[in-house]
């Protein structure tokens, strides 16, 4: 197999792993607050973290001072975006809130160019315009306007936009499998935080089980998506993402009994079509393209 398709493979593995992770956090949090469900799973997805980083060699902690900054602001971003896309989760079908999150190419691009100063030609900014109406089809904000699981949707595509932009800012001496161990005890510390405010409930042996399988996929997830970064072309693997969509699609029906309607259907097509061609222009826009 040639190097793109092994990094496709691995993107659409990645994907998969992390849906699955969702569908069961889901699942559990019918019966478990959240921050229950952070401590629990984040313990165990920091373990198999720590446990792969240790083996690479990747814990490195003489970094420099503008690289931890970034570890920093990436770890609180993290932290956010797993609040806020966990809470708006248990409110929202998972087709509905993975659709959502494909926004991410979109807005990261925007706001690459609006931090950053890096170039957006007209085409590009026509696709943003396109996909932010196909997320707007999805939310749908009422009379009144955004509900309580949209805004937190919302918010949690922002801290994932903060926390990309702040891992592309980082040099190449940052250690990949560091930045992913950090953020994973970010998210456990901020569960423990919160878990003062919450009452644990008792935990069942099938939630355990369910929570360590969690653990596992975010793991595979993680490993994967690291994996890809380093195989093949990431304007060729990065379409692949959007597998991740088709298999939110599947198992919310499956799991859930939920299936999109035509207007989320419509606006979900707009913003993969929308990031699609994103990821075409910034490849035809790579240094050497004709």
């Amino acid at each position: 197999m040639t190097p793109n398709q092994i990094g496709a493979l691995l993107m659409m593995g990645s994907m998969a792993a992390f849906t699955l992770n969702d569908t069961l956090v889901k699942a559990v949090g019918e019966a478990l607050p959240l921050s229950q469900i952070l401590v629990l799973r984040g313990a165990m997805a920091s373990l198999l973290i720590f446990a792969l980083a240790r083996y690479q060699g990747s814990l490195r902690m003489r970094l420099a001072g503008r690289d931890w900054g970034l570890v920093l602001l990436r770890c609180l971003a993290e932290a956010g975006a797993t609040f806020l896309f966990l809470t708006a989760l248990m409110r929202m079908p998972l087709a509905n809130i993975t659709a959502v999150l494909q926004m991410l190419p979109l807005t990261v691009t925007l706001g690459a160019a609006l931090l950053f100063r890096e170039a957006v030609g007209w085409r590009r900014m026509l696709a943003i315009l396109a996909g932010f109406c196909g997320m707007l089809l999805i939310v749908r904000p009422g009379p009144e306007g955004f509900d309580a699981a949209s805004i937190f949707a919302l918010g949690a595509v922002a801290c994932v936009t903060v926390r990309d932009l702040a891992t592309r800012r980082m040099s190449a001496a940052v250690p990949s499998m560091l930045v992913t161990f950090m953020a994973s005890l970010s998210v456990l510390t901020f569960g423990l935080v919160y878990s003062l405010l919450q009452d644990w409930q008792p935990v069942t042996p099938g939630q355990v089980g369910m929570l360590a399988a969690a653990a596992c996929f975010i793991f595979g997830g993680y490993l994967f998506s690291v994996m890809t970064m380093r195989v093949g072309e990431v304007a060729v693997v990065s379409p692949f993402r959007y597998t991740g969509l088709i298999w939110a699609l599947f198992l919310g029906w499956l799991i859930f009994g939920d299936w999109p309607d035509g207007v989320t259907l419509l606006g979900g097509s707009l913003v993969v079509a929308a990031g699609l061609f994103t990821l075409y222009r910034e490849r035809q826009n790579r240094p050497g393209k004709v």
